[in-house]
């Protein structure tokens, strides 16, 4: 019955996934010709490089600090082509697109069925609670490695078109492989975030209140960790939230990110925090009254 759970979860979701993996992959393509734009075409331009300084001064100062904070911090440098590419994986378009399809995904999940009526009737079945849980977990398994790969592969092929992968420049050539291990970050914070709503739909009857609820928290979270790198008095909020321990980016810039254990430690967070969801939903809906449909 798990078997015939999933799929049926599968099914319903094919339309939207299809859709967020095609933006995913475009977003990672059309970063590519961005990358390369601004890292190759305008850096060509003699008076660019001249007046550089001055330009980066004039945007990253006073309110374009939050723009320096979005693209990666002051150890960013836009001249080499990796770093730029480098922030098309943590851009806040991308973290939107990713938080979009966890919140929503899981939020529909328990309150969703309620909310709809047809969680009677699948308890009516054979069907153990926690095999619920386990089909909707087995279904964060396989969707979110594959919204990671689409991002690899937008980026794979945007970079090879723009001609920086086989690029004799050393500031210019960019190898995606470089890229692969930034998935683990970005898998595991969405499957954090996902776990983190799914405990709340599992507290909720309407599905319209859990969304409200974990979009207002997991925006709370993205704008503490934004403004905590901006103003001392709120950074140490930061480790309260689940941004904090997204490491996407410093895991593509250093070649031995895998030496470091700050990086596995936030990489153990973001698992924790999704399996600790997780679990709080199981314990929560097994032990729950479901209400009748209105």
């Amino acid at each position: 019955m798990t078997r015939v759970l999933f799929f049926k979860l599968l099914r319903d979701l094919r339309l939207t996934f299809i859709a967020v993996f095609a933006l995913l992959f475009l977003f990672e393509l059309l970063w590519s010709r961005v990358t390369y734009v601004i890292s190759v075409k305008l850096f060509e331009l003699p008076d660019f490089r001249g007046m550089f300084p001055l330009i980066e001064k004039a945007i990253f100062d006073g309110p374009g600090k939050i723009v320096q904070s979005l693209m990666g911090g002051d150890q960013i440098d836009i001249r080499r082509a990796i770093d730029m590419a480098s922030i098309g994986f943590v851009h806040p378009v991308i973290q939107t697109i990713l938080c979009i399809w966890a919140v929503g995904r899981a939020s529909g999940a328990i309150a969703g069925e309620i909310d709809r009526g047809t969680m009677e009737l699948l308890l009516a079945q054979p069907v153990p609670r926690n095999r619920i849980l386990l089909a909707h977990f087995l279904v964060d398994l396989v969707t979110i490695p594959l919204l990671c790969l689409a991002m690899w592969l937008g980026s794979f092929t945007g970079l090879n078109l723009m001609g920086l992968v086989d690029n004799a420049d050393p500031k210019m050539h960019v190898d995606p492989a470089r890229f692969l291990p930034a998935l683990l970050s970005i898998g595991f914070l969405v499957y954090s975030l996902s776990g983190i709503t799914l405990w709340v739909s599992s507290l909720s009857r309407f599905r319209y209140q859990a969304l409200g609820l974990a979009v207002f928290g997991t925006l709370l979270m993205f704008l503490v960790n934004l403004l905590g790198q901006l103003w001392e008095p709120i950074g140490v909020f930061r480790p309260l939230t689940v941004f904090y321990y997204f490491n996407a980016q410093p895991m593509i810039l250093d070649p031995e990110w895998y030496s470091h254990v700050s990086v596995w430690l936030r990489l153990g967070v973001l698992a924790v925090l999704g399996t600790v969801g997780y679990g709080l939903a199981l314990w929560t809906f097994t032990r729950r009254d479901i209400p009748a449909p209105l």
